[in-house]
């Protein structure tokens, strides 16, 4: 949604700070597509995806009196709704934790079939990875942090990280190519 009568951010943000409940809606509204998307990434479902947006803007809300305009508000926003959706995710995580991880299949060569697919096909083959993986493989190969940083921010060892990355690009691999089969492309 566009802003009315062309308020600026700044303006938005200003008056989100005093506690605004219009504001709070405006600034919801200009974002919401944004952390949407960044929410589904993370999250095994649209409805899922749409706690995470809430709950971050709710803490966006409760937080904001704290945000240092000279940060871009978008990357301020979006480390709270990585956050979000990543502590949603850390008793699901916990749990799978539990399960052997030992054998992990090594990664194999394959051509790559991502070329054929639009984002939309790319993110429901994503949302086919089980949480844990997909969790990582966003925080990993998408947001860019590193194994070490992945395992603080999850409470697993590093080696656990790279294994459930591993086996996230496996799946996705067969993935690819279970959907490049069924639409008669080579994969």
């Amino acid at each position: 949604m566009h802003q009315p009568r062309g308020i600026a951010e700044e303006e938005i943000i200003s008056n989100c700070k005093t506690g605004s409940l219009k504001y709070q809606e405006l600034l919801y509204k200009q974002f919401y597509g944004y952390a949407m998307g960044i929410a589904l990434r993370y999250s095994i479902n649209r409805d899922d995806a749409l706690e995470v947006v809430n709950d971050a803007f709710i803490k966006v809300f409760n937080s904001i009196k704290n945000y240092n305009s000279d940060r871009p508000f978008k990357a301020w926003l979006r480390t709270i709704i990585v956050n979000t959706a990543i502590d949603r995710r850390r008793k699901e995580i916990k749990f799978q934790l539990h399960v052997e991880i030992d054998n992990a299949m090594p990664l194999g060569n394959s051509t790559n079939a991502i070329e054929n697919l639009n984002a939309q096909d790319i993110l429901k083959l994503m949302q086919q990875l089980p949480p844990v993986q997909l969790t990582i493989f966003n925080l990993y190969e998408i947001d860019g942090y590193s194994h070490d940083e992945i395992s603080k921010m999850l409470t697993m060892p590093e080696s656990s990280s790279r294994v459930y990355l591993s086996r996230a690009k496996e799946k996705l691999r067969n993935l690819l190519r279970s959907e490049a089969h069924n639409h008669g492309r080579v994969g």
